[in-house]
């Protein structure tokens, strides 16, 4: 579905339904170099299920026009006049990684306008090294490699791994070029790595969180590890912890858990 947002066309992914803004909404926010294809399974599921769903290319990424995002700041801007354009009022919040930050800031932003705050392999300070900011801004496919590694467990190499007929990994890669593709004029990467690196408002934005909050980890998260989580989860006292077995990528190796969960945080 297209949406104009600050004059400029936006896609999100209604999970194979009509969206209606009179349904409970939730809106899924991918993170860096990624699109709302990294929410199929979950996005689906809410859409068949008494959902609206809004399933996020953010500005610069997949179907969605302009250019990225400098800042976390101005995702969650962005964020919010989509709600606008799309006629809710009120919504869910889940988040992946960089996508955490920005649903993050925006329950600071609008707290009136989320029901439910999921964050999904979160953490803050979310650091990237220099040397992975350097790749992405002049040797990007050696970043999108080191990434697609350190973002796996090692489930997704087995023959065992839960999406039968798909190979993790491999789907991780091809959509990273594809977003590189997608937005030949800017190096989104390196980007999205920077909004992440320099996002300082973690810290404040968690402090104001009053609504239901979930986080979900992956025990074997390399990209942003479960022990580097501490200041979001105490800083959000009443918030919940799913961990689940994966690495950063949890939505793809461990779709079900992660629906699962999901599903009944927003049904308790």
């Amino acid at each position: 579905m297209l949406f104009t947002v600050e004059g400029v066309q936006a896609y999100c992914y209604t999970g194979g339904k009509a969206f209606n803004a009179a349904l409970p909404t939730v809106v899924f926010i991918h993170g860096a170099q990624n699109d709302h294809s990294v929410w199929g399974l979950q996005s689906r599921y809410f859409a068949h299920h008494g959902y609206g769903v809004l399933a996020v290319d953010l500005p610069g990424h997949g179907r969605s026009k302009g250019g990225a995002k400098l800042t976390v700041e101005a995702q969650a801007d962005w964020l919010l006049a989509l709600l606008d354009a799309a006629g809710v009022h009120k919504a869910a919040l889940f988040g992946h990684s960089m996508g955490s930050l920005i649903a993050l800031e925006a329950s600071q932003r609008a707290p009136e306008r989320v029901s439910h705050l999921g964050l999904l392999g979160s953490t803050y300070p979310m650091k990237v090294s220099d040397a992975l900011l350097d790749a992405a801004l002049n040797d990007e496919q050696s970043a999108i490699d080191m990434v697609n590694i350190w973002s796996h467990s090692s489930i997704a190499q087995k023959p065992s791994f839960p999406g039968p007929g798909f190979y993790a990994m491999g789907g991780a890669q091809r959509l990273k070029q594809y977003v590189s593709r997608s937005n030949p004029e800017q190096k989104v990467f390196h980007i999205d790595f920077s909004a992440c690196n320099s996002y300082a408002n973690g810290e404040q934005a968690a402090k104001a969180v009053a609504c239901p909050t979930l986080f979900i980890f992956g025990q074997r998260d390399m990209m942003t590890p479960p022990k580097s989580t501490k200041l979001l989860t105490t800083t959000i006292a009443h918030s919940k912890v799913v961990m689940v077995d994966s690495g950063h990528e949890l939505m793809a190796e461990q779709p079900d858990a992660v629906l699962d969960a999901l599903l009944g945080f927003m049904k308790a």
